[in-house]
């Protein structure tokens, strides 16, 4: 496969999958190895309308996809979150690597089942952690050294789209699996608040969690905001370090006791403000196209299911919590009163 065209497809043409397949529709006109051979939804219209604006074929269910083209190789996974698991049985089954978009499944028990599936199938399978691949973020990893506390905000304006879950699996969850992914140690307690808005899951929640080695984060995301914020910010042994996330921007000032930091100082001279090069990128395109040298490397994806299953727990464990405070100050018994 290292030579070989791979041919892929998209699995859900909502909004998301819409953006899989237009990426797919990129790398192939970049040259790179990878076909975009079909668009599956339900909604025959809708995946008519996309496989027509990025030149492949429609199919109403992943059966004919996979009866009209059995060399299919790898797929994204874009349906909603309840039907992942049926998805990525059935491709996984018939041989074929898949992209399974965040969260990756619905219970922690169908993603364990994934896991599973993916050994017993010898199939690459990657969760859809798409802040993993924002070139602020890959350009941060190396920076990390022990994070002791985190703030993050993530607020948007309100959609219409992923209403089947609260705001902690549709948007937290980017940035409890970056959290995690730069702690490295295990959650020992979490407390978390959140309501309901504009509709009947959580649309705002904030979350202060509090890790093995001493590290604590606190986090908000919201889904019904009136502006746009994508931040993370955190401090380590002598360093402040911010990231943007929407300029792809990140900001790091240290302590420059022994003038051997990088830098040039600030209005404090013993604090240097360093600005990492950074090569802007779309985050899909980069995750797909690691993706796809995944697929045809056979090689282990940068996200693994396993971390998916990590973030999902971490996001489920929030969800509890604020269940847990909600029912606590009765949450329930004050909206039925409205």
């Amino acid at each position: 496969m290292k030579s070989q065209l791979i041919n892929v497809a998209v699995v859900g043409a909502g909004a998301f999958g819409r953006h899989h397949a237009r990426v797919y529709r990129q790398l192939a006109d970049e040259a790179e190895a990878v076909r975009l051979i079909g668009v599956v939804d339900t909604n025959t219209e809708r995946a008519d309308s996309v496989a027509r604006e990025f030149g492949c074929r429609a199919f109403g269910s992943v059966e004919n996809l996979l009866s009209t083209y059995g060399e299919t190789n790898a797929a994204t996974i874009a349906v909603p979150t309840v039907h992942h698991s049926a998805v990525a049985r059935n491709l996984m089954a018939a041989g074929v690597d898949v992209l399974i978009e965040k969260p990756i499944a619905a219970s922690l028990s169908e993603s364990d089942e994934l896991i599973h599936l993916a050994a017993q199938h010898a199939r690459i399978a990657q969760a859809g952690h798409l802040e993993r691949f924002n070139p602020a973020i890959r350009g941060t990893v190396p920076l990390v050294t022990e994070p002791m506390f985190f703030e993050v905000h993530r607020l948007s304006v309100f959609s219409p789209r992923s209403l089947d879950v609260d705001v902690v699996l549709d948007l937290m969850i980017h940035d409890l699996d970056v959290v995690i992914s730069f702690v490295k140690s295990p959650i020992r307690e979490i407390r978390a608040v959140g309501l309901p808005i504009l509709s009947p899951k959580i649309d705002i929640a904030n979350v202060r969690l509090e890790f093995e080695s001493g590290c604590v984060a606190n986090l908000t995301a919201s889904r019904v905001s009136t502006e746009r914020v994508r931040k993370l910010r955190f401090f380590q042994p002598q360093q402040y370090i911010s990231v943007d996330y929407s300029r792809q921007e990140v900001l790091v000032f240290s302590i420059d006791a022994d003038g051997k930091n990088p830098g040039t100082p600030s209005a404090n001279p013993q604090i240097k403000v360093f600005k990492p090069p950074i090569v802007t990128e779309e985050p899909l395109h980069a995750e797909l196209k690691s993706f796809i040298h995944a697929v045809r490397e056979r090689s282990e994806p940068i996200v693994s299911l396993v971390e998916g299953k990590r973030a999902l727990e971490a996001a489920l464990a929030v969800v509890a919590a604020i269940n847990q405070h909600g029912s606590k100050v009765r949450l329930d018994s004050l909206h039925a009163g409205d």
